[in-house]
């Protein structure tokens, strides 16, 4: 049979089409890439574009006493244990999102979340200091959060990124209140995630999201400050 024109312009049609399963496995090599390497970034790393902190890699940490620099490191890993958490809670969400659109979106927003995940390790590779021993954990959990969210609908699972998101962000103005004042490198790298965040939660609002109860809040705080707190040691 002789191929029309349109044929031959017609783009190629997957085999088949991806199933749960075939998701599920995509989402494994995601988290074992997420937990174990370096991944590439999609825009420029804060401090290099900052001229207060565009310093040498290791500087600013040599200006620092021991003290300081244990303090910084321990925010940074816990700001690196949430970015973690973020990116299986978007991927959990983006997973078992009913709207195309939405899922979409959010798997947007973890490209953003990837790239804090990414400077926070970066940063804590200038301070001497290793990510969170407990960083398996944090994804597990997070993905199966983040795909209750989604199978609740919605409106819920926009009303869970944008509560998230909101306590994120007060969690980071804590962090740049307790930052070594010369530790201006990781200073630009969360101050442009908190940029991120808070549009994050805008977004979710500006979708639909419902107001969760005051409950599911009060929870969602409790086990924020177990994680920051584990994650700041181990």
């Amino acid at each position: 049979m002789k191929k029309t024109d349109q044929d031959a312009i017609s783009p190629m049609k997957p085999f088949r089409t991806p199933t749960l399963q075939d998701k599920l496995i995509g989402e494994l090599d995601r988290a074992l890439n997420n937990i174990f390497c370096e991944q590439v970034s999609s825009r420029p790393y804060p401090p290099a574009d900052n001229p207060d902190a565009s310093d040498t890699a290791n500087s600013s940490a040599h200006e620092m006493t021991a003290q300081q620099k244990r303090l910084a490191a321990g925010l940074m890993r816990v700001n690196h244990a949430g970015e973690m958490a973020a990116q299986a809670l978007y991927q959990g969400q983006s997973l078992t999102a009913r709207d195309p659109a939405l899922a979409e979106r959010l798997k947007h927003a973890s490209v953003e979340e990837s790239d804090h995940l990414n400077w926070c390790r970066r940063r804590l590779t200038e301070l001497d200091e290793k990510p969170s021993l407990l960083d398996p954990l944090w994804y597990a959990g997070s993905f199966a959060i983040g795909m209750a969210a989604g199978i609740a609908g919605d409106r819920w699972n926009l009303g869970f990124l944008a509560e998230t998101e909101h306590q994120v962000v007060r969690h980071l103005d804590s962090h740049l209140e307790h930052l070594p004042p010369e530790d201006s490198r990781s200073r630009a790298i969360i101050e442009q995630m908190k940029i991120d965040e808070q549009g994050h939660a805008e977004l979710a609002e500006n979708l639909g999201a419902a107001e969760l109860p005051q409950a599911i809040k009060q929870v969602m705080k409790l086990t924020s400050k177990v994680m920051t707190s584990l994650a700041a040691k181990l």
